[in-house]
């Protein structure tokens, strides 16, 4: 397969980061808002950030609280750094063309002209990975939020470091079985676009209304097509698993320098979230409106 360019990957890397019907669900109670300062004794502040994996500009009108953050930290750390190559967003083998019905292949071949990907690559993408990219309403640019607080950190010349590499991250549902990612595969397919505008437009402004419990609501209504059992494996494998290791990162890193985490905003709230974790682990976190 020809090696796509470095624009290409950045495209990949917003699309495959954005795992948007996971949305931001699970907020619920007293841990409100985006922006998290982490206190411990004699030493400085960090800083917990929650995004929205989109390009959408409305995101990025940043609180003057959010810059002076941004520009007191020393280094900068997101879910992960976009890698040289996308080898891990492909099954190991097979293809969907052996997997899905003929109206289904059809379904594919459009919405990945849609979303400006090759063919030949969305038929050898992992399931699950497709299923995130369709259920947008439209095509991402590469400059995502976390892309562009990527390019702020670099340009400030702070140290950029992921809490996940590659292979963990877009890794994260394989252990589901061909059956299970095609389901989620298959929901994705049967949502309208007027349903996938619908429901993206109603995170976006949850997002920005800091309405987090909102949106755990719209995830379960968007997600109708997915067996309950299912969804609780994907939750446990995208968040409570994923999150127990982020939050050893993060203390990690705190006790060496002043760091400015930003991760998708699904991952703070709730028991088992890094609020919760980073609590429990002996820190202070107090909301910076």
């Amino acid at each position: 397969m020809k090696q796509p360019s470095r624009i290409a990957l950045l495209r990949w890397f917003a699309w495959i980061l954005l795992l948007p019907w996971l949305g931001l669900s699970l907020a619920h109670g007293e841990d409100r808002g985006l922006l998290w300062k982490i206190e411990s004794s004699g030493a400085p502040p960090s800083y917990l950030f929650g995004t929205i994996h989109t390009d959408d500009a409305r995101v990025t009108d940043f609180s003057p609280g959010f810059k002076q953050a941004f520009k007191e930290s020393q280094d900068f750390m997101m879910e992960v750094l976009p890698p040289r190559d996308m080898t891990p967003v492909f099954m190991k083998q097979g293809s969907l063309k052996d997997m899905l019905r003929p109206e289904e292949l059809e379904q594919v071949r459009q919405l990945a002209e849609m979303h400006a990907i090759q063919e030949d690559i969305a038929l050898r993408m992992k399931p699950w990975l497709l299923a995130a990219i369709f259920s947008l309403p439209r095509a991402q640019s590469p400059f995502t939020l976390d892309i562009l607080l990527l390019g702020m950190a670099s340009g400030s010349g702070k140290r950029v470091m992921g809490l996940e590499n590659a292979e963990t991250h877009f890794g994260a549902l394989d252990s589901l079985s061909d059956a299970e990612q095609l389901t989620l595969l298959r929901a994705a397919l049967a949502q309208t676009p007027e349903e996938k505008a619908r429901d993206f437009e109603a995170v976006v402004q949850a997002y920005l209304n800091k309405e987090i419990e909102t949106i755990a609501a719209v995830d379960e209504k968007r997600l109708g097509g997915i067996p309950p059992a299912l969804w609780e494996k994907v939750k446990f494998l995208l968040l409570d698993q994923r999150n127990a290791h982020m939050a050893e990162g993060i203390v990690r890193q705190m006790k060496q320098s002043r760091v400015f985490v930003a991760v998708g905003a699904a991952h703070l709230p709730g028991d088992g979230g890094l609020i919760d974790r980073l609590r429990k682990a002996g820190y202070r976190l107090t909301p910076i409106q």
